[in-house]
C-alpha cells in the first residue's frame, strides 16, 4: 500500500504540470481537509488550481518521497515562473489521502558551502531505526531548536560530516551554532522554534514539522534530517511565513 500512494501522490503533483483533472482521483474529495491557508477546500479546489497553475508552464519535480504509517511526504521543486522548494505532506485512508500540509519557499543558493536546497541522496535506509531516528530528532528539536540549549549540537550532530543545505547557511558545527545563535535588538533569538508539531520517518530520514518566528514573524519551518549512527549528518529545510488569518481561504489552519 505505501508504495501505492507513493505513486499517487506523484501522478497527483506532476498533475500541476498538465492541469489534468484525473490526477486528483487520489483525494477524497467528501473529507479532503486543506491546510495550504492560499487554497481553497477540498478535491475540487486543487482541480481548479491545477487548471490555473497549467497556464503558466509550470515543471514539478519531485526529488525525494517517503511514507510513514498513513502519511506520504515529498520534497519536491516547482517552477511557476519562479524556482521553489517545497514539502508536501498528505495523510491517507486507503487509497486516497484526505488530509494536506505544505511548506514553499523560494529557491535560493547555492549556500556558503556550495551547496543547493535539494542535491543529495534520496533513497531512504536503515528502515529498522525509524523510530529510533524519530526519537532522535524529536530530542534534538526539543532541545536545540525549541530550548535553544546550542550546547548540545554536538551530542546529536557529526560535525565531521555534517552536510548542510539551507542557503543561509554552511557545513558544520560552528557554523549552525553561529546562526542559531543570533540575537536581535530586543534580545529574542533571531530563529525562534516555539512547537513542534509532526515528526515523520521513514529509515535515516526524519521530517520536523514546527511553528515558530523568524525575525519576529511567523514562520512555519519544515526540517528534514538525514542521521547515520544515530548522528544527524545532513539537513535541508523551507521556512513559510504563516498568512495572517484575514487572508486564508480556508479554516484548518497551518499546522
Amino acid at each position: 500500500m505505501s508504495a501505492r500512494r507513493k505513486e499517487g501522490i506523484r501522478a497527483l503533483l506532476k498533475g500541476i504540470e498538465t492541469g489534468d483533472e484525473e490526477a486528483v482521483a487520489v483525494v477524497n474529495q467528501g473529507k479532503y481537509i486543506q491546510h495550504n491557508p492560499e487554497t481553497h477546500e477540498g478535491g475540487e479546489g486543487l482541480a481548479t488550481l491545477f487548471k490555473r497553475i497549467a497556464k503558466t508552464s509550470p515543471r514539478v519535480e519531485l526529488v525525494r518521497v517517503f511514507s510513514d504509517g498513513d502519511f506520504v511526504f515529498a520534497h519536491t521543486e516547482y517552477d511557476f515562473s519562479s524556482l521553489n522548494v517545497g514539502f508536501e505532506v498528505f495523510r491517507f485512508e486507503g487509497d486516497q489521502t484526505v488530509e494536506h500540509w505544505d511548506n514553499i519557499q523560494q529557491k535560493e543558493g547555492p549556500n556558503p558551502s556550495g551547496h543547493s536546497m535539494l542535491e543529495g541522496p534520496t533513497t531512504a535506509t536503515d528502515l529498522d531505526k525509524t523510530e529510533l531516528n524519530r526519537d532522535c530528532v524529536r530530542a534534538f528539536v526539543e532541545e536545540v531548536f525549541i530550548q535553544g540549549k546550542i550546547d548540545r549540537l554536538e551530542h546529536y550532530l557529526d560535525g565531521s560530516c555534517y552536510t548542510e543545505h539551507n542557503p543561509d547557511i554552511g557545513d558544520g558545527l560552528a557554523s549552525l551554532r553561529s546562526a542559531l545563535s543570533q540575537c536581535a535588538d530586543n534580545g529574542n533569538r533571531v530563529i525562534q522554534y516555539e512547537t513542534n508539531h509532526r515528526l515523520l520517518a521513514e529509515g535515516n530520514f526524519v521530517l520536523s514539522v514546527s511553528e515558530g518566528s523568524l525575525h519576529g514573524i511567523h514562520t512555519s519551518f519544515y526540517d528534514l534530517f538525514r542521521l547515520a549512527d544515530e548522528k544527524l549528518v545532513e539537513h535541508w529545510d523551507t521556512r513559510e511565513t504563516v498568512p495572517d488569518r484575514a487572508e486564508w481561504k480556508n479554516d484548518n489552519g497551518k499546522f
